[in-house]
């Protein structure tokens, strides 16, 4: 036998024993272990539907229903493929038969009439990546007020136990809309809103008690207490979520073709930072025993005071009802962005940091609610004769201008009143040019809510005289400087030694938190629900190559070559 057909017969009886050894470890071979008790499955999805008679209230004919199946485990973050937690056939069987002369049906997979059939085969932990398809209903010529059916949703498949689904569908049932809200002249910062909340029952039939849910976010507090409300306040986490929410329950009939308003006002007090705050508020058809689920949603805590209370309206117009009841306040609040350079001094060769600033100086945080949280750029040109070695994480090189390369760094928004970020750039002074200068600048946009935008840029100044004027504020190069931190003479944004624009900084994240407070550091690529398997496999991994060196090193030591 050969050198070479020994080491494949050697790999072979090696790769078979560990592949062996790691089936084992995943128990998948083996002694005989008892049947595993079946993975319990969640089917999701909206439990009940209810469908309007008012044909002008035609919606986009998207499913009111997507079922889903939530698996136990933790749902996968990451990267790449998804790791199955179950493998093996199963079916889901969506039964709408009792709509039969209540409502039109739409349903997914493999539909005969009113009954269809979904089959799959994996399914992954949580429910994201386990669809099953969506139902869409709409009234029919022989649809009534007070027609009722359920959709009757179950699973079956070895290994697996389903808890099924019961989707409740309503024909013109009670319907509930909301006065609209509208912007007083003249409402400032700290001012108190008094909001005529209200509603209309447009549907077919009477509802017996209704539930008042409002919201404000950060820059928006309801002063008074009521004994039928209960009320959370989020002070923590994304500023996106943070303010006050509230679920007040009313017993009353509220009857069919009529409308109803509070009888006060309800006050909503704006802070002196708001700017762009939201209050929103809604009514729903819910019975006051219906509400105790909606209060266990969030901690809530019960109000004090008289009860807030309703009264029928008269002679109301239907127009000033409508689905959505929201109002962004106060519109007239400003924030003064502030950008801070820096002065150095250095010989060739040396590294200085400039540590460039950014702050609001109030008296509005930048809210950002309405976008989700849009960040703010900042561009950074580089002084001539000098190299970037370190910048901060959230910094990335770019064109900032025709002919001008620099970097581009985020803040993220929301941002607080009082928020103060740092941004340090290590520069390299490769060429001593004195009163080299560099441009730091917020963009230049049309914006009434900045009121100062003198101190929108900012300069970077390497052995400078003195007489370049300050690092903070200004339009243009001081006498005898340059503003030139482009590729015609100026500074370079990046270089082969020290560092690629990374690490170090404390400039806010585009891509994570809120509130100015920003973070360094990179997203760690992490997954979650990893199967057994693939530790076997990297056993097997792991011992083909500590047993090829040791096969190399035999082999050598017998006067052979290294290679096979």
């Amino acid at each position: 036998m050969t050198l070479k057909s020994a080491w494949r017969t050697w790999f072979l009886r090696s790769a078979g024993l560990l592949a062996a050894t790691g089936l084992a470890a995943a128990g998948l071979v083996g002694t005989a272990q008892a049947a595993p008790a079946p993975l319990p499955v969640k089917i999701t999805g909206e439990d009940r539907v209810d469908l309007s008679l008012n044909a002008g209230d035609e919606e986009d004919p998207e499913p009111q229903v997507r079922l889903r199946l939530n698996v136990p485990g933790e749902e996968f973050d990451g990267d790449g493929v998804i790791p199955p937690v179950f493998t093996g056939e199963y079916k889901i069987r969506i039964d709408a038969s009792e709509l039969a002369g209540v409502a039109s049906v739409r349903l997914p997979c493999d539909a005969d009439g009113l009954v269809a059939v979904c089959s799959g085969y994996e399914l992954y932990a949580g429910e994201t990546y386990n669809r099953v398809g969506g139902i869409r209903l709409d009234i029919d010529d022989d649809s009534q007020a007070g027609d009722f059916g359920t959709i009757k949703v179950t699973g079956e498949g070895e290994g697996l136990e389903f808890a099924p689904l019961d989707i409740d569908v309503l024909v013109g049932g009670p319907e509930l809309v909301n006065h609209q809200l509208s912007l007083p002249a003249g409402l400032q910062a700290g001012d108190t809103y008094a909001a005529p909340v209200g509603l209309r029952n447009k549907g077919g039939m009477d509802s017996e008690g209704a539930v008042l849910r409002f919201h404000g976010s950060r820059g928006v507090s309801f002063p008074d207490s009521y004994g039928n409300c209960a009320y959370a306040e989020t002070t923590t986490g994304s500023l996106l979520h943070q303010g006050t929410d509230a679920i007040c329950t009313f017993p009353d009939t509220i009857k069919a073709g009529s409308a109803y308003a509070l009888t006060e006002p309800l006050k909503v007090k704006t802070a002196d930072f708001a700017l762009y705050d939201i209050f929103t508020y809604s009514f729903t058809a819910v019975g006051p025993a219906e509400a105790k689920s909606l209060r266990a949603a969030k901690d809530y805590q019960p109000g004090s005071g008289p009860d807030l209370k309703l009264k029928e309206v008269s002679g109301a117009d239907p127009a000033d009802y409508s689905r959505y009841a929201e109002l962004d306040l106060p519109t007239t609040n400003t924030y003064d962005l502030e950008l801070t350079g820096a002065s150095l001094k250095g010989a060739a060769g040396d590294t200085v940091t400039a540590e460039l600033g950014f702050r609001n100086n109030g008296p509005a945080w930048i809210s950002s609610l309405r976008s989700g949280g849009e960040p703010i750029g900042v561009t950074v040109e580089v002084p001539e004769g000098a190299k970037v070695t370190k910048a901060p994480t959230s910094c990335r090189e770019t064109d900032i201008a025709e002919g001008t390369k620099g970097y581009l760094c985020w803040v993220s928004t929301p941002l607080l009143e009082d928020a103060e970020l740092s941004f340090p750039f290590e520069l390299r002074i490769d060429r001593v040019v004195a009163g080299a200068k560099a441009k730091v600048a917020l963009p230049d946009w049309d914006n009434p809510s900045e009121s100062d935008k003198s101190n929108d840029t900012a300069w970077i100044v390497l052995n400078g005289s003195g007489d370049e004027g300050s690092t903070d504020g200004g339009t243009g190069s001081a006498d005898g400087g340059t503003s030139n931190g482009g590729t015609s003479g100026g500074g370079s944004s990046s270089g082969t030694d020290g560092g690629s624009g990374s690490g170090g900084g404390t400039g806010g994240d585009a891509s994570g938190g809120d509130s100015g407070a920003g973070t360094d550091g990179g997203l760690a690529l992490t997954g979650a629900g990893g199967v057994t398997l693939l530790a076997g496999a990297a056993v097997l991994a792991l011992g083909l190559g500590t047993g090829l060196v040791l096969f190399l090193r035999r082999r050598a030591a017998h006067g052979g070559g290294t290679t096979a």
